[in-house]
């Protein structure tokens, strides 16, 4: 049987640098509209030409890309002026982009207030927009902005916008929850009235994620009859969010009522591209990645009880949905209080230490892990602390070098210009290859001072740390009074955008935080093969 094709349209350069916190660099564009045609996105919307100077450049010249189709945003012609005559809509249409995507009021509350036009005019205002796009060569789309909501107050009218959008020659005629309030079965039943009077292969669909439900009303659309499907790289956008690709994706491709009926541009091999191109953005956006996020995110195939792991071991499909790898993710089993032999043994396997099952060590590691999570350390969440004890444990961690001690010194004073300050400043003794070195460090506090500190240098081991950096640092109090027992989780990065956590626990939060920045310093050294003096 034919399948029938969708169309896949993102948003995220556009829509989702509304996010709050979130701005994006023309280089970063770049890279991410590159990762995007690499995953098989059909269009691209990259930004709204004349808007800012960004977009404004990145529209100037012709973006080299695949088989997806770079986008231009921007609104249809202003009230009042003639197409030739809206300094806006001129930009947009120069946009060197072969599609422009244009957003029209259609819930007549809005045309009302928003415009202070009539519904007559807004409407040719739409037909003229549309047309002048086609009649430039480029494909015309048009965002019917407040769509649901205004169909839901006036159906005739919202649908008479979509309907003048299509017969000016819009190749998509975008159906908007800009609200983001509607419901699935509502998105349902309306889409399905709104393809009795447009064919579905020209309907789209544009959610916000405001109920949560971005990701099913974008189904329950194609469901319906869309075939165009609007949404962001991890869901970024305004308010929150938009819906998210990162999880319509693998859905659309892995699951049966879906993949059985329709394809995309997204073939199963890139599919395997997907968790890539989520950290990706991430990183770029110096985010710390939603690790909960389905399909993507670092716990979305993790298993923690025993007796969980040891099915999934045998069988896969015991406790996973979609296997991990069909989407770029892996497997992880987590090593806790509440693991078994099964984690213990998976765990060791995936970070290369082959022991057999039977082997004393590996009980007596399970007993050090349930000792030490009783003390307060949480080696599910710090799992490069945990490769370190298992290699002590099983007696191969090299000595890279020793911390002889540590002074950490805190002090409040006016400064030069009578400003009221406080400086940290930390002194670390190491010992390296038999010699003795003193480092001094400052910070703007005093873990950010030891960091300083012991990374100065380490002799024969500092190429291997230069590019390592302390990107997140959570505290949490595990027991009451000023001398309750702290624990601090570290994640670290390194220049290719690796990332790896560590944990400490102390009644003193400095040597808590010490013994994570040890932990991971010394598991950079052994996962970059760093060799020890002959």
């Amino acid at each position: 049987m034919t399948r029938e094709r969708l169309y896949l349209y993102d948003t995220t350069l556009r829509d989702g640098a509304q996010t709050h916190g979130v701005d994006f660099s023309l280089e970063d564009k770049g890279l991410i509209a590159q990762q995007l045609d690499v995953l098989g996105i059909d269009y691209i919307e990259a930004g709204y030409p004349g808007a800012n100077p960004t977009d404004t450049k990145l529209f100037a010249t012709k973006q080299k890309l695949g088989l997806a189709k770079l986008t231009a945003f921007g609104m249809t012609k202003r009230p009042g002026r003639s197409l030739a005559n809206d300094p806006g809509f001129q930009a947009v249409l120069a946009a060197k982009a072969p599609a422009i995507c244009l957003v029209a009021k259609t819930w007549d509350f809005h045309v009302d207030v928003a415009l202070g036009i009539t519904p007559e005019e807004n409407l040719q205002g739409i037909k003229e927009s549309v047309a002048a796009v086609v009649a430039s060569g480029r494909e015309a789309l048009l965002d019917c902005e407040h769509f649901f909501d205004g169909y839901k107050a006036n159906p005739d009218y919202a649908l008479a916008c979509a309907k003048a959008a299509y017969e000016a020659g819009a190749r998509w005629v975008v159906l908007c929850d800009t609200n983001g309030g509607t419901l699935p079965e509502e998105i349902e039943t309306i889409v399905a009235e709104v393809v009795k009077h447009i064919p579905g292969d020209h309907i789209g669909i544009h959610v916000h994620n405001d109920t949560d439900n971005g990701v099913a009303n974008s189904l329950a659309a194609v469901r319906a009859g869309a075939r165009q499907i609007q949404g962001t790289l991890n869901g970024l956008g305004e308010r929150c969010g938009n819906a998210n690709l990162t999880s319509i994706i693998p859905t659309l491709l892995l699951k049966a009522d879906y993949a059985d009926r329709f394809e995309t541009g997204v073939t199963p091999e890139k599919l395997t591209t997907l968790t890539h191109a989520s950290r990706i953005l991430d990183e770029l956006l110096n985010r710390a990645p939603n690790r909960h996020a389905p399909y993507v995110g670092e716990a979305a195939f993790a298993h923690k009880g025993g007796i969980h792991v040891s099915a999934v071991q045998k069988d896969p499909r015991t406790y996973e949905h979609v296997p991990p790898d069909a989407v770029g993710n892996r497997r992880k089993l987590l090593v806790s209080d509440q693991a078994g032999r099964s984690n213990i043994l998976a765990e060791l396997d995936r970070i290369g230490i082959a022991i057999p099952k039977d082997d004393p060590r590996v009980a007596r590691l399970l007993d050090e892990v349930k000792e030490r999570e009783a003390k307060g350390y949480a080696y599910e969440a710090a799992d490069a602390s945990f490769e370190l004890l298992a290699r002590r444990t099983l007696g191969n961690v090299p000595q890279f070098f020793e911390v002889d001690s540590f002074r950490v010194m805190v002090e409040r004073r006016h400064n030069a210009v009578g400003d009221l300050v406080t400086v940290s400043e930390a002194t670390v003794k190491v010992r390296i290859d038999g010699e003795t070195m003193l480092s001094v460090g400052e910070g703007n506090g005093p873990v950010n001072a030891l960091d300083t500190a012991l990374r100065k240098d380490l002799g024969r081991y500092q190429s291997y740390i230069s590019d390592l950096e302390l990107v997140d640092y959570k505290v949490r109090i595990l027991t009451g009074g000023t001398d309750a027992v702290t624990r601090v989780l570290i994640e670290s990065r390194d220049g290719e955008g690796n990332r790896w956590f560590t944990v400490g626990v102390s009644p003193n939060i400095v040597d808590a935080s010490f013994e994570a920045l040890l932990d991971s310093i010394n598991y950079k050294l052994i996962r970059d093969g760093a060799a020890l003096p002959a």
